[in-house]
């Protein structure tokens, strides 16, 4: 969807509906760490453990850079067009590409972004609800992990009925600060509980050199799902930015990144605590949820996984939102399908037991993090922005620009190549032996 940019109200495919452009930077914060942080933190320690420390602190720093510097392309976009808002990604794309080309390439990975990363905090909330029950009740009968997965699926139907992103903006709000806290409360609780006795971090020398160079891509797949928290940004930035007010005098992009240099500052401090200081605390051992290694002090490890659920909770709907309004969007001008209360229930229910399904099918945490980490979300922020970028702007070749988006472009494929085959073999691998819906 494009809309003149001196004209608030929102625009969805050419139609006006009632929501203004009111959003301020400090909801682009709340967003933006809600979509951030999220599952991909807790499995960074298990990255850590097949990469090492040096390769493993490369491998963090070059993705922390590179998802900022490709956010920071997609905010300037936005309004590259004078008068023009690009408020879809696939909007930009199609302006990029052309209108068949832009649909093939932009939709598909921001739908694998979108529902990848919804599949993702399924199992994640259901993990979580496992292991706080666990702890707060450890003489009770135990239930199966994909109980806990549907029990949370089971809140999602209701959330998946308020209306838009700023309907969840306090949801937002309480995702960000659990964020915040229970990555504090991850790494600080293994700074307490110090190194494990007989750590090591030398690299496993489980199976065969294949085995072991196929971890290594699991690993960095991790790490792009981890950053795929901004990444999954990437898919819905724009949406997030279309709910800025603009005018000449104050294009929208000055407000969107002032929040989101708040929001990444925000990320730094969760991210690369946990990672290095669970690493050292667990070394190669680490469970693939760094939570879920934590024993002690109970209360203090249960109320943080209690966090990730409330977490979860709101980042599913800030990926889910853009997902819904394109279903009805659909429906309501090829099908003729009229908006009201029965649309959104049957529509929006729908993609939630989908999600929930795959979910409770393939409930492997770490392999799923590798796979959709290369598959889907790092096209959509390592290469795919700069692909756009050098479409529109054109920048001088051989510039600082030119030698900037080619450098990520070329990080980026070698990385979805890398880790889809790493998280692909891992899925396959533990299939093999799981005993679905026991």
């Amino acid at each position: 969807m494009v809309s003149p940019s001196d004209v608030l109200p929102k625009v969805v495919d050419g139609e006006n509906e009632a929501a203004p452009r009111r959003a301020k930077w400090w909801y682009v914060t709340f967003h933006n760490v809600t979509a951030m942080v999220g599952a991909g933190v807790l499995s960074l320690p298990y990255a850590m453990a097949h990469l090492g420390w040096g390769p493993g602190i490369v491998a963090l720093l070059v993705a922390w850079v590179i998802t900022l510097y490709t956010l920071r392309l997609l905010i300037e976009m936005h309004e590259c067009v004078p008068g023009v808002r690009f408020d879809r990604y696939r909007d930009l794309g199609v302006h990029a590409l052309g209108p068949r080309l832009g649909i093939w390439v932009v939709v598909p990975q921001q739908l694998i972004v979108q529902v990848g990363c919804d599949v993702v905090y399924m199992v994640t909330g259901g993990n979580c609800l496992q292991k706080f029950a666990q702890i707060v009740s450890p003489s009770s009968t135990p239930l199966h992990q994909s109980y806990w997965i549907c029990i949370f699926g089971s809140t999602q139907f209701l959330l998946s009925q308020l209306r838009d992103l700023n309907s969840i903006t306090a949801i937002s709000l309480a995702a960000a600060v659990m964020s915040l806290s229970y990555s504090t409360i991850s790494w600080a609780a293994c700074l307490a509980k110090g190194p494990v006795a007989g750590v090591s971090y030398a690299y496993s020398t489980a199976g065969t050199a294949a085995d072991a160079a196929f971890r290594v891509c699991g690993a960095l797949g991790q790490v792009a799902f981890a950053f795929a928290g901004h990444e999954l940004t990437h898919g819905v930035v724009l949406e997030i930015q279309a709910t800025i007010p603009s005018t000449p005098t104050k294009p929208s992009k000055m407000p969107m990144w002032k929040g989101t240099v708040a929001a990444y500052m925000v990320t730094a401090a969760c991210y690369f605590p946990v990672a290095f200081i669970g690493y050292w605390a667990f070394g190669q051992g680490v469970s693939d949820n760094v939570l879920v290694a934590l024993e002690r002090p109970p209360w203090l490890v249960a109320a943080a996984n209690m966090m990730v659920v409330v977490h979860v909770l709101g980042s599913y709907q800030v990926y889910a939102m853009p997902i819904f309004e394109s279903i009805e969007t659909i429906l309501t001008t090829k099908f003729r399908v009229p908006r009201g209360v029965l649309l959104r229930l049957v529509a929006r229910s729908t993609y939630v037991a989908l999600t929930l399904f795959v979910a409770v099918t393939f409930p492997f945490f770490g392999d799923l993090l590798g796979f959709f980490g290369g598959f889907g979300f790092t096209p959509t922020s390592f290469f795919l922005p700069c692909i756009l970028w050098l479409k529109i702007k054109k920048p001088r070749r051989f510039s600082a620009s030119w030698f900037a988006n080619w450098g990520c472009i070329v990080v980026g494929v070698l990385l979805m190549l890398v880790s889809t085959i790493g998280g692909l073999r891992s899925i396959i691998q533990d299939a093999s032996t799981f005993k679905f819906y026991s």
